[in-house]
């Protein structure tokens, strides 16, 4: 069934930043796809979105699994005919948290781990519904990424990052940021943007209640980014408005 209102998937929608961003997206008119492991998490979350007034639908959608991928493309095909935003939010973090400086210790186990969900399956997602995308009049592809993610931030012995080096979760982001690039470079003659986000240090189950910033405000880069005009920034790293160095 096809929809005039723009539709939106976010993957890892159920808790956090997630289900934040689905929740600002929907107040703002749009119909979002609330992704899920499970589709009993999935279809809580959007009941309880349904209850705020917000036109949600559920999923099921492991990141990780070709099967759930393959589902879930043909389940919104069939539901709306296209897809206008992907928020690639899905992600993992260390056992032992971003905080703990790590690098040749890493593990191959935490390697395959992290990379497995945080870059290779954004691009298997991503993929799976660019052919959705691309039946949008304006297809908006966000990619969660992290400052912890910036080369020349981590390179600078003064930078405010300098000293928080968890290797397999940074060079995730990194590899995440190098896709953005790639990804709108080699769409650059259609009307899709792709660009990554940095939601700022939040306070969810990665970020910790360390963090100076709300869940509602770390959200906030995600949907500007998705609701992004003709005009707007393509293939850039953006916090808050801000563009972050590479």
């Amino acid at each position: 069934m096809a929809t005039g209102k723009k539709v939106a998937l976010v993957t890892g929608a159920n808790r956090g930043l997630g289900l934040e961003t689905a929740r600002q997206l929907g107040q703002k008119g749009v119909t979002v796809v609330v992704a899920a492991r499970t589709l009993k998490s999935a279809e809580e979350t959007a009941a309880k979105l349904k209850a705020e007034g917000i036109d949600a639908f559920p999923v099921k959608l492991d990141v990780t699994n070709a099967k759930d991928r393959e589902a879930a493309a043909k389940t919104i095909g069939d539901q709306f005919g296209k897809l206008d935003i992907l928020v690639n939010n899905a992600g993992v973090a260390p056992q032992d948290g971003v905080f703990t400086p790590k690098t040749i210790s890493t593990t191959e186990e935490e390697l395959q781990d992290i990379f497995g969900t945080n870059v290779f399956a954004t691009i298997a997602v991503t993929r799976s519904f660019l052919p959705l995308l691309k039946k949008s009049e304006a297809g908006r592809i966000v990619n969660l990424s992290s400052i912890l993610g910036s080369l020349t931030l981590h390179a600078d012995p003064n930078s405010p990052i300098a000293g928080v080096k968890s290797f397999a979760y940074d060079a995730s982001k990194a590899a995440i940021n190098a896709f953005t690039i790639h990804l709108a470079a080699e769409l650059k003659d259609t009307k899709i943007k792709v660009n990554s986000a940095h939601p700022g240090w939040v306070k969810t189950e990665m970020g910790t209640d360390a963090a100076p910033m709300e869940i509602p405000e770390g959200a906030k880069t995600s949907v500007d980014l998705a609701l992004l005009g003709p005009d707007g920034p393509n293939g850039r790293f953006i916090h808050l408005g801000q563009e972050l160095p590479w």
